[in-house]
This record gives C-alpha cells, structure tokens and sequence, in this order.
C-alpha cells in the first residue's frame, strides 16, 4: 500500500511503500488566428528539422517539439490503425516513459524496478514482430520505493553512439551497450536515506549525460550533474540553491530582471541553513540550442510546502536556468513562482521555436516556450531570459497574472495561505494547470498541443519539521474538480496558438490529461486517456479520429517511428499511476480525500475505470 499523508504527520504519501522506509535548433513560423470556434485549416509552418523517421530521445529533439515528420497516417486513413503487436513490462506501477526507436531496435525501461529492454523488430513476420534481444536489471534498492514522492515512475532513457543511458528510481544513473544490454558504467548520484530519489529522462549533449534529482518534498536539495558518456564521471555538478560558487554562477552570469541580480541570492533568499533542505529538484525536462550552446531547464518547488517557513524569493527554485553544457556555467535564470506558495514546480518542458511572437507579420524570435504549472503559457527570450508574454489558459485564482516590466507573478492576497486556516478553491493545484505531462509542437499548423488538468483545491498550511528522509510539507491538501468548468471535467487536450496567444479548440475529458502528445506531419495527434483511451486525433480541427481501449490507464508519452519495413508506426506505454493514478497504483482507500497528497479527492472513481497495468501498445495502418 502507499503512504498516507495525515495532519500530524505531514506524509505526501503520493506513491511510497508504507511497508518500506541528438536533434537541431527548432524553425517555425505558427498559423494565423483560428478561433476555438471555426477549426479550420491553418497555413504551412517553416520546415521542421530532418527526421530520418527514428526516436532516440524522449524529447524526439533537442527542441523538445514530439513533432515527427512521417505522415504516412493521415486525418483520411486514421481511421483503420490497427494494433500490430504489445509487450508486457513485467510490472504494474505507473509507466511514464517513451520508448525510443533506433534502427530496427526498440527501446523500453520501466517504473522499479527500472527494467531496460531491447526489442528487435520484426514487422514482417506478422507472428513474431518483436525478439526480445535482451533484458538488463539494474536491481535498484526496493527502499527507494519509500521515498518515491510520487509512484515508481521513470520518464524514459536516451540513445547516444551505441549507447543507452537511464536513470534507476534509486538515483544512479546507468550506461549499457544498445546492442547487447551489457552494463557499460552504474554511477551512484543521490541518497535514497535523505530522499533522493530519479525518476526524469537523462539528455545527452556533446558527450555529457545530464541528469537531475527528484526529492523536493523530502527536503532535498535540487541539482543538475553532467556525466561524461563514455566513463559515467561526474564533469559538473549545478546545484539549485546555496552560494553562487555551487550553483555555478559567475561572471557570465545576467538574468533580465533586478530581482535576480546579487550575490548568493541563492542563501540570502532564504532563512539561515534553509536552502540546503530548500528543494529545487530538476526532475523534469532539459533542451538545447546549439546555435546559443545553451541546454534550458526547470527547477523543482521550494521545501517545504509551507511558505511562512521560509520567507523570501527562495532562489533558485521555481525558475528556468540556461547554462553552458561544456561547464554548467548559469548564464540567465527566470523565476517562474518566487516564494512558491503552491507547490508550482518550473520543471514542465521549454520548447525551442523560432516564432513571430510580436505579430504574424513580424520577424520570428529564438523564444522558450513553457506552460507552466502556474496557469500561463510562458514564452522567453531564450537568449535573454525575457519574458515576451504569459497568457493564462486555465482558470486563475492562485495569482492575478504575471507582470511583464518586471516578469513577477502576482499573488493574489486573497488566497494566501495562512497556518491553521483553510483556503479554498485555489486553482491551478500543486501539480499545476498542467504538470511534467509533455506538449508537442506542428510545424504544419503551428500550434501547440497541450494535455492539462482542470482541477482546484482547499489547502490549510500547518507546521513541518525536517527529519532527513522523510516527507517535509507542512499542508493539507484536497483537491476535486473546478467547480467552474462545465459538466465537471477535469482534463482537456487543447490547441494553443503562440503567436495570437489563444485557445483554437479543445478535447475535455473526465480525468486529467496526464500523457504526454506527439504531433505528425499527416496532421494527427496522438495523445491517452487515465480511462486507458489511446487517441488520434485532426491536430486542425480537433477531431477525434479513432481510439483504441487500452487494459489500463495512459500516462505515458506516445512515439511514432518508421519500421524497418519502412511503415510508420505509433507506440505508447500503458499502466495508470503517477500522482494522478496513485488511487490505483497504490490502492488507496477512495474515501480519504487527503490520500495521495489530496489528489485521491479529484481521482476517487478512477478505480471503476480502469486497473493497474504494464504493457507496451504498437499501431499501424493495416
């Protein structure tokens, strides 16, 4: 069973054990206005990097845009996708990953205990389209499980020069040999005993692995580490608070704004020895522009939950770094949420455009494209970190908008948390207006497609006391559906326009959008449903074109490749879990809203749609 979070233990209790203590720069020019109404057809965008049809990073590229040029599968043909052959995991928790595709070579890693398989693919031989050409086991301590704040995910691994290279829930990180599956180097890089724990996909950069913790609501302290491929060493090591010496920070370092100018902000922001329990973890996803030769990425919430624990801005968490990936070396950094009142991680994807983001018929702008998990579609400068616009696409009452002369968010009073008082109807919630669930971008329509959630919350802070290892809050959550959106639907697939800042349409749906997307050339999208719905939908329009029945819950990232008998196929990992699925990963007891961090209180009739699960789904066109 998984931890149960009370008042006077301040448990998160998401999904623990009680039992157990290679891509280009992005060009695009996005479509002209659409309306949420008319749905029609958008002009051609810039032309999309090369694609030779595989997937060898979770991202699909170093842009982070899950766009695939292959476009064999049409809005026309959709329609007759047919399942061309599964695979079952061996486990059941919840599966987050993206398989990679390399060649004729299929690569799967799974939640704990992070098995590593490499398929071959057969695809003309109808009775066997898979050989199972190895298994690696890297038999990670099973009490990691019990400092896994939010189930025993893993997002997914990466393919670099003969290489696979992943992150095991008990924070080593793990290089084999793609062709064999023999273990090339295990790098131990966190303490499970303070609650450490790695649940994100590595990026592999020049050489360099780049990796992150996972931790923050055990009061650990985020960094970001660069691994040499070739040996599994250490090359730097970033850390997310404490003096600018450890947090590489130096002379080349200039943020836009004021506010992030100053020495060891990164101490001075936070109450005396706080920032070495502070959070910040960088669990979420990195990019990179090789033109700048900047990798971008996201910091985790600060620690504890309660913010009158820790008065300031508490840098650097909840905020976007750029670094030099040769030396880690910061050159901007924007905050997102300073003073993180709701558990507003900035871990969610940066997408590298190059849009008209001042009109449609202005000069396009190298941006960084973030939708955050505080309601607004941030869209950066990514050579300066300046923030162009943020235009909410959820509903808001946890801040009145973000002030663009001096790129803060605006609290808004009325909802400030306070010890001992209640606070309802606060929305987004702690895992936001859309969470670590991945956006992908069409260079044929140029919008973005975005799986969210529409949920509020009531939220009382309450006193935390840090004990290495365990949970650090200080709140009591509940969460349940926005009582403002119509017929109660929590989740929503929806198309955004960047340049007109809008909505075009959208998909609602009973529960949280918690896949990730890919966008396709044959303008179709493909994204799943927690009811275990795998969809294909007219990135155009929205229209829902076909679906298949999985046996479990989605909330994992689909991919689409090209087989080696040159057919282009769709894959997606099922297996309900995560924080939104944790009522049936980890059987919880429906009637406790406050289980799984609150988030059992919006998810207590999932269970009588779906069921635990672990196996892998390929689609083709017959």
């Amino acid at each position: 069973m998984l931890l149960r979070r009370a008042a006077s233990s301040q448990f998160i209790a998401l999904c623990a054990a009680a039992a157990s203590l290679l891509g280009t720069t992005v060009f695009a020019q996005p479509a002209t206005t659409q309306s949420a109404t008319t749905q029609t057809a958008a002009p051609p965008a810039a032309t999309p990097p090369p694609d030779d049809g595989q997937w060898t990073m979770a991202s699909k590229d170093y842009a982070n845009t899950r766009y695939s040029s292959l476009n064999q599968i049409t809005t026309e043909n959709a329609k007759n996708l047919k399942l061309a052959w599964s695979f079952s995991t061996g486990t059941t928790r919840g599966h987050e990953a993206a398989p990679l595709v390399v060649g004729d070579m299929m690569y799967v890693v799974t939640p704990f205990p992070n098995f590593l398989y490499g398929l071959q693919l057969t695809p003309n031989d109808p009775k066997q389209p898979y050989v199972m050409k190895w298994k690696y086991e890297p038999g990670p301590t099973p009490t990691a499980k019990g400092v896994a704040c939010c189930d025993y995910v893993n997002r997914g691994c990466a393919y670099y020069e003969g290489k696979v290279v992943f992150n095991t829930l008990d924070a080593h990180t793990v290089c084999v040999d793609a062709k064999t599956g023999d273990e090339l180097w295990k790098t131990r890089l966190g303490d499970i005993n303070t609650g450490e724990t790695m649940t994100m996909a590595p990026l592999v950069v020049k050489g360099k692995v780049l990796v992150g913790n996972s931790g923050g609501e055990f009061g650990v302290r985020g960094w970001l580490i660069a691994l040499d491929i070739n040996t599994g060493k250490v090359v730097w090591r970033a850390y997310s608070t404490g003096p600018d010496t450890e947090v590489l920070i130096g002379p080349n370092f200039k943020p836009f704004y004021d506010t992030d100018k100053g020495k060891d902000l990164g101490v001075h922001t936070w109450p005396p020895d706080q920032w070495q329990i502070g959070g910040g973890t960088v669990w979420g996803w990195i990019s990179y522009d090789p033109d700048l030769d900047l990798i971008y990425y996201g910091t985790g919430n600060a620690g504890g939950w309660n913010p009158a624990i820790r008065p300031g801005d508490n840098k650097w968490s909840c905020g976007i770094f750029a670094r030099k990936p040769d030396t880690g070396e910061a050159i901007w950094y924007y905050q997102t949420s300073p003073h993180d009142l709701w558990d507003h991680d900035g871990i969610n994807e940066c997408v590298l455009l190059d849009l008209p983001v001042d009109g449609p018929d202005k000069q396009p702008r190298k941006v960084l494209v973030q939708p955050g998990r505080t309601g607004y579609m941030y869209v950066l400068d990514r050579a300066t970190g300046q923030v162009i616009s943020a235009e909410g696409f959820v509903r808001n009452t946890a801040s009145l908008g973000v002030d663009l002369k001096t790129g803060r968010l605006i609290p808004n009073e009325a909802k400030h948390p306070h010890v001992g008082k209640v606070v309802r109807d606060i929305t987004p919630v702690a895992p936001g207006a859309k969470d670590w669930q991945p956006t992908a971008f069409s260079f044929n329509t140029g919008l973005l497609y975005v799986p969210h959630q529409h949920l509020s919350m009531d939220w009382e802070s309450v006193e935390a006391n840090y004990i290495a290892g365990t949970p650090y809050l200080g709140a009591e959550v509940k969460m349940y559906a926005d009582p403002a959106e119509p017929g109660g639907h929590r989740g929503e697939y929806m198309a955004w326009d960047l340049v007109n800042k809008k909505k075009v349409w959208g998909i609602k749906e009973k529960f949280p959008v918690w896949s990730g997307t890919v966008a396709t050339a044959g303008d179709v999208c493909f994204y799943g449903t927690m009811e275990g719905l795998f969809k294909a939908v007219n990135a155009k329009t929205g229209e829902v074109l076909w679906q298949y029945q999985c046996e479990s819950g989605i909330i994992g990232q689909p991919v689409t490749y090209k087989g080696p008998d040159n057919k282009q196929y769709v894959a997606i990992l099922s297996g309900v879990g995560g924080w939104a699925g944790a009522i049936v990963a980890g059987d919880l007891d429906p009637r406790d809203p406050t289980a799984a961090l609150g988030m059992v209180g919006a998810m207590k009739d999932l269970k009588e749609h779906t069921k635990k699960g672990g196996r892998l789904y390929v689609f083709a066109l017959p």
